[in-house]
């Protein structure tokens, strides 16, 4: 027996991202400031208080090219079912990226430029 789709639900759901998406971004100078938590001395990533969502953002945008670029590199050298897995998963790296580098875009910051 083949499943009903919620198609309506979907198409909601789907207009509603789309106008968020449309609005015009928040500036990052409005977002409530970041929340420090203690963590364990031994964890390399801390939620740092001082850090400004859009300094964040410059890092993200940075990890997030580097992670690209080794994953092309790789793709290079793969086969079969490991080149569509690493695709896969560059092309969400891709998406990611392109969204943090909106943001910074939209602050007035060059995301090309870092």
């Amino acid at each position: 027996m083949k499943k009903k789709r919620d198609d309506h639900q979907h198409d909601e759901k789907t207009r509603r991202l789309l106008d968020d998406l449309n609005a015009a971004p928040a500036p990052l100078d409005e977002l409530n400031p970041t929340q420090p938590a203690e963590v364990s001395p031994a964890s390399p990533f801390a939620v740092r208080g001082d850090v400004r969502a859009l300094e964040a953002l410059k890092h993200m945008s940075i990890m997030l090219k580097s992670t690209e670029e080794v994953s092309d590199e790789i793709t290079e050298r793969a086969s079969g079912i490991e080149r569509g897995l690493i695709w896969s998963m560059l092309h969400s790296v891709e998406m990611t990226r392109s969204l943090v580098d909106a943001l910074l875009r939209g602050n007035g910051v060059d995301p090309d430029s870092l």
